[in-house]
């Protein structure tokens, strides 16, 4: 009997293991884990001390309030059993998930970070994703293009501004480290929009592997098709079937999520797909769910039955509290069979009413929905709450096609324009950019698009592999104009105020179909931004294997205007002097 049927047959919920052995120092999926403000320091009446009708354009010149939020963090290997499979990982502070970063939008982040990864050591540095890092963009955290790895035994402190309010999360950007356990979710507080009463806070989802990551960019690499998960995760549970655990190390009944709704009120879930590979379909037994937000953007409110996340995708929901006191019913969220690549694809977590049995188990039915497609809700559908018209006319359009094939030596690699990306861990480029080396003929592996002073940039993406791809372009949102299938034929979907988010799900083409099998979205953007920032498929195999580009914006600027601290320059020495001494085993785009 699979797991599922197990958990749905029950007559109850007691976790056969500890909540220290499962999941660590993390308190995420348990009915302890805090509900959030409406922002932190508030007065004693809960309001929030931003205006809702101040007219401030909530995506450029964010409030400074001068405070500085402080965190600080040990990375580094431990072994959890989240699901009852005990994994060795690499965690922060000991817990999976890592911890909940929280903000008030205008304050400062500033977070330290000691690199104690051991058995063996490798580098590390953290992504802060969504997070546009206007003016600090040697703190977007991506090794080989703002900065140098961390090294081991070495400390590193971002500072940065929460410069945009909403829900995301953070993770490592080395190579695929953050699958094995280095990432978590971001909390800033901000105006409200749409009212709820509570807010239930961040509903991490991700698949998850029983073998480690470089094991699995080892199976990756050089095949189309990526390695299947063996669970799927809310909030860093759902138990795992012991009888396929092959004589390793397991424990019956780890556990699942739970969460408390009360009668009547408003709730606000902030779903975060945290996986490597996983496209989430995401329901709630019995409840309607209104979107609010895709990712830092707020969108004018709709209902929806199902909500579909690509990985690195969030969406923020509000779930009305319409069962009785007593009542219970699963969330539920399914990797897709249709697209992804996964041994066990159901997640559950338990939802309680204020006055029902924390230890039964819910009966109740499952959301129907159709599993067809690999896109994102219609782009009819997601309108920005506040407007932001594109240029009439881009100052410059990219053609960019994705495909899967053989590079120089015969190695099959994901390529953008026939070039596969590869990350120099010593030559981080917006560095060499600050010293005045903004061209590199030699490096045709880093992809770097000089954009010099470009106003907007457009980008079309197309892709005839019959493979998702959720792009994702660090240091800004972009404009989601159109997506499609053949060739896009100019026409943008409500071009007075287009989709816009940081992340978006391209389709799977169609081989079978020839050319009108071709899948393609196009992008657009500010080239408001000067820096230099990765655009990349967010799966992390894709992204292992080279799905990768460098966007260069202004280079006079970040020549001659930028101010780079000098931890930049100390971190490099640092991973020099490691690397230097020690083999760093970079068999992927080390990013």
């Amino acid at each position: 009997m699979s797991i599922l049927s197990f958990l749905l047959g029950a007559s109850n919920l007691v976790s056969g293991i500890s909540q220290q052995v499962s999941n660590g120092a993390s308190q995420l999926g348990t009915l302890d884990a805090p509900r959030l403000p409406s922002f932190l320091g508030g007065d004693s009446s809960g309001g929030s001390p931003y205006s809702n009708n101040s007219g401030q354009d909530p995506y450029n010149n964010p409030p400074n309030t001068g405070v500085v939020r402080k965190y600080e963090w040990e990375i580094s290997r431990g072994c959890l059993a989240p699901d009852g499979f005990l994994k060795c990982g690499i965690f922060i502070n000991g817990g999976y998930p890592g911890p909940t970063l929280e903000a008030n939008w205008g304050d400062t982040f500033q977070i330290t970070i000691h690199n104690n990864i051991t058995g063996p050591e490798e580098g590390t540095s953290l992504h802060w994703h969504g997070l546009n890092q206007k003016g600090t963009p040697w703190m977007d955290g991506v090794p080989g293009a703002s900065q140098c790895p961390i090294a081991p035994g070495s400390s590193f402190t971002y500072t940065f501004n929460a410069d945009q309010y909403g829900s995301s999360w953070y993770h490592a950007h080395f190579s695929a480290q953050y699958t094995d356990g280095v990432f978590g979710p971001i909390v800033i507080y901000g105006p409200i929009h749409e009212q709820y009463d509570i807010d239930i806070g961040p509903v991490l989802l991700n698949d998850y592997y029983h073998t480690p990551y470089y094991q699995n960019v080892q199976a990756s690499i050089g095949k189309r098709f990526t390695p299947s998960s063996d669970n799927n995760f809310i909030n860093g549970k759902m138990p795992f079937d012991c009888s396929l655990a092959g004589g390793q190390q397991c424990s019956p009944n780890a556990g699942v999520s739970k969460f408390r709704f009360q009668s009547g009120a408003k709730h606000r879930l902030r779903l975060i797909n945290s996986g490597a590979e996983g496209l989430q379909r995401f329901t709630i037994d019995g409840h309607k769910m209104t979107v609010i937000a895709n990712d830092f953007v707020e969108v004018k409110p709709y209902q929806a039955d199902v909500i579909t996340l690509a990985v690195g995708q969030r969406t923020d929901i509000i779930v009305e509290g319409t069962g009785n006191p007593s009542d219970t019913f699963w969330m539920r969220s399914d990797i897709s069979k249709f697209c992804s690549f996964t041994n066990q694809p159901h997640a559950l977590a338990a939802i309680y009413y204020e006055d029902a049995d924390t230890s039964s188990t819910p009966q109740s039915t499952a959301t129907p929905y159709q599993d067809n497609n690999c896109a994102n809700d219609a782009l009819q559908l997601t309108e920005p709450l506040f407007q932001r018209t594109p240029p009439s006319q881009p100052s410059i359009t990219t053609h960019i096609d994705m495909e899967f094939q053989a590079n120089s030596t015969g190695q099959m690699v994901w390529m953008m324009n026939n070039q596969s990306f590869r990350a120099d861990y010593n030559q981080p480029i917006l560095l060499l950019a600050n010293a005045g080396n903004t061209s590199y003929p030699d490096q045709p592996e880093w992809n770097v698009y000089n954009y010099g002073n470009a106003v907007s940039v457009r980008l079309v993406l197309t892709s005839i592999a019959p493979l998702h791809h959720p792009m994702h372009l660090h240091g800004h949102n972009f404009w989601v104009l159109a997506e499609g299938y053949g060739e896009w034929d100019g026409t943008i979907v409500r071009p007075e105020n287009p989709q816009y988010r940081d992340t978006h799900q391209m389709e799977r083409g169609d081989p079978t179909k020839g050319q009108a099998g071709q899948s393609y979205v196009v992008l657009e953007w500010l080239a408001d931004n000067p820096g230099v920032w990765p655009m990349h498929c967010h799966i992390a195999w894709h992204l292992s294997s080279g799905m990768y580009i460098n966007v260069m914006e202004h280079p006079d600027q970040i020549q001659n205007e930028m101010q780079v601290p000098d931890i930049m320059a100390q971190t490099c020495r640092d991973w020099w002097q490691f690397s230097g001494s020690n083999v760093v085993d970079q068999i992927d785009s080390g990013v």
